[in-house]
């Protein structure tokens, strides 16, 4: 049977979500088991988070002052040794963490990697989709061999996490680590509102709403729902918002139980990073915009005398 290892991913100390979601996408292969290994150079509050989620059968956890910070070049090889104790399958999520390690993770094994996971027909074919999400493909991977992939998050809800009470143990893995790269700081963006890729509910804006000063409104929108904020590449590149809220194929994948886009016209790229959401609502006032295709709710109108009335309503 399967034995899988989900390389696990954390920052200041805290257990991202895309682990949890990671584990509910192996426990469809029926493994035999699910560890979760957990890097850092104080990795108890994190490996013990992980113990948490139902599912898993063992975190292990690996104290090592390079691990402060994640970088991939000191991450992967240590993950390619813990791989050969008697795995079949690593995992880590398809998020910017996992595509910067696990590719480094397959070139060590000598191995090829399946990204994007989105569906497990069985433990080494899967569904995962190209050309921008308008196709979906199914690939089949050696069985003779470590099988390496990232895990498409936004497929997958994450796993129960107070059921779980796996046992964490202390891993020691004996690697050469590179000194080539070194750690120089992490520049975050500071915001009171949930995490774009995290929050159940997201209001997006794009071009549509005309300006950086313009895009207060949407900002208010979401407080109001208690709302992350997301973004269209156009009102990126227009410079209304920072890159960290684009939303779409080159931007952030998401899946909310909520998403309501705004100016937005639904270029193919935006769509391929939502449509693993709930209830889409569009709000736009060209009538013909593609957005409109996919949502489950639209209104047709200027953006600036809807939401107002929105805001009334939402306030009773």
């Amino acid at each position: 049977m399967s034995k899988i290892l989900i390389v696990a991913e954390h920052l200041n100390g805290k257990l991202n979500s895309s682990t949890a979601r990671c584990v509910t996408c192996a426990a469809e292969l029926k493994p035999a088991s699910i560890d979760v290994l957990v890097l850092a150079d104080a990795p108890g509050p994190i490996a013990a988070e992980a113990a948490k989620i139902d599912g898993v059968s063992k975190v292990l956890a690996c104290a090592n002052p390079a691990n402060a910070h994640a970088l991939a070049a000191v991450y992967a090889p240590q993950i390619a040794a813990a791989a050969k104790d008697g795995y079949t399958h690593v995992f880590a999520p398809s998020t910017t963490f996992g595509k910067d390690v696990m590719p480094r993770v397959a070139a060590l094994l000598g191995v090829a990697q399946v990204s994007d996971i989105m569906k497990v027909v069985d433990a080494h074919t899967f569904q995962r989709p190209i050309y921008a999400g308008n196709a979906i493909v199914t690939v089949q991977a050696p069985a003779d061999q470590i099988l390496v992939a990232t895990v498409r998050t936004a497929s997958y809800a994450a796993a129960a996490s107070a059921a779980g009470n796996a046992a964490v143990e202390a891993a020691s893995l004996s690697v050469e680590l590179p000194n080539h790269t070194r750690f120089v700081e992490l520049a975050q963006g500071k915001s009171d509102r949930p995490d774009l890729q995290s929050a159940s509910r997201v209001v997006s804006g794009g071009r549509g709403v005309g300006s950086a000063e313009n895009f207060a409104i949407i900002f208010k929108l979401a407080d109001r729902l208690g709302a992350g904020v997301g973004a269209s590449r156009a009102a990126v590149d227009a410079g209304y918002v920072p890159s960290d809220l684009q939303v779409g194929q080159t931007g952030k994948i998401i899946a909310p139980e909520l998403y309501v886009a705004i100016g937005i016209s639904g270029a193919i790229q935006h769509l391929t990073g939502i449509k693993d959401a709930g209830t889409i609502v569009a709000i736009n006032k060209d009538s013909e915009a593609p957005i409109f295709e996919i949502a489950d709710i639209g209104l047709v109108g200027d953006l600036f005398t809807i939401i107002p009335e929105l805001e009334k309503t939402l306030g009773g």
